[in-house]
Order: structure tokens, then C-alpha cells, then sequence
């Protein structure tokens, strides 16, 4: 197969190519091209299937830093839920 571009499937999926590597609006608005595709239809089933995949791997990854963000938040407001760690003692 030829080079993969943003909207275009990867053979690989889940373990897409570049999936890893992308920020949260990135892999986000090439999963909302990836849909379209998919429900636009016309794709052969071989097409339809690795679009799936990097869905998939797309949703997998937009969850991940759902998850982290998450993650800072709560350790965030742990942090302000700690008494006396940053005021001055009386």
C-alpha cells in the first residue's frame, strides 16, 4: 500500500501508525473524518474495515487523554483538599 494520509486508513490498525503520537484535537478531528467516511459509504468492505480499525485506534487514543486529563484533575483537587500543606503555620 502507498503512504497513509490523516484521513486515509492505516493497514495496521490499532496499532496505527503516528496514533500515538497524536494530540487530543488531532486524533479527534481525524476520527470525526473517519466516521464521515464510514457513514457516507461507497468505501469497498476491505476500505470500510481498516477505517474501522483506525477509528478505533483514534477513539482508543482520544480516551487515553481523556484519562490523563482526568487524572490531573483529580490529583489536582487532592491537592487543594490537603490541609496546611501550603498555608503558613499559625
Amino acid at each position: 500500500m502507498g503512504a497513509v494520509s490523516a484521513t486515509s486508513p492505516a493497514p495496521d490498525a490499532p496499532d496505527a501508525p503516528g496514533v500515538a503520537a497524536l494530540s487530543y484535537e488531532q486524533a479527534r478531528e481525524e476520527l470525526v473524518a473517519v466516521v464521515s467516511r464510514l457513514e457516507a459509504g461507497g468505501a469497498s468492505l476491505e476500505e470500510s474495515l481498516a477505517l474501522w480499525e483506525r477509528g478505533e485506534a483514534l477513539a482508543a487514543r482520544c480516551q487515553e487523554w481523556l484519562d490523563g486529563a482526568r487524572a490531573r484533575l483529580d490529583a489536582a483537587r487532592s491537592g487543594d483538599d490537603a490541609p496546611g500543606e501550603d498555608a503558613p503555620a499559625s
